[in-house]
C-alpha cells in the first residue's frame, strides 16, 4: 500500500481491482498529527474515493487518491 508524508500528515492509498474486470477503484486514509507517537490520529477514515469512477490501471487509481488527499489537506500541509 503506497503512502506519503506531507508535513505532519501521513496519507495511504489502496488501489483494488474491481472483481471480474480490468478496472481499479481506490481507497484513501489520512492520518494527522498526534500527541502520542504510538497512536495514529485518523483525520480521514479509510474509505473509497472517486466512487463513481473506475480506472484502467492501479497507478491511475492511486494518482486520483493522491489528488483527492492533496485537495482535502489544502493549505494544512504548509
Amino acid at each position: 500500500m503506497p503512502y506519503e508524508n506531507i508535513g505532519d500528515y501521513e496519507i495511504e492509498y489502496e488501489a483494488i481491482q474491481v472483481p471480474g474486470t480490468e478496472q481499479w477503484t481506490v481507497y484513501l486514509t489520512i492520518y494527522g498529527p498526534s500527541k502520542n507517537p504510538m497512536h495514529r490520529n485518523v483525520v480521514f477514515p479509510h474509505q473509497q474515493v472517486a466512487v463513481t469512477k473506475t480506472f484502467s490501471s492501479k497507478e491511475a487509481a492511486e494518482a486520483e487518491a493522491q489528488a483527492v488527499a492533496h485537495t482535502l489537506l489544502g493549505d494544512k500541509t504548509a
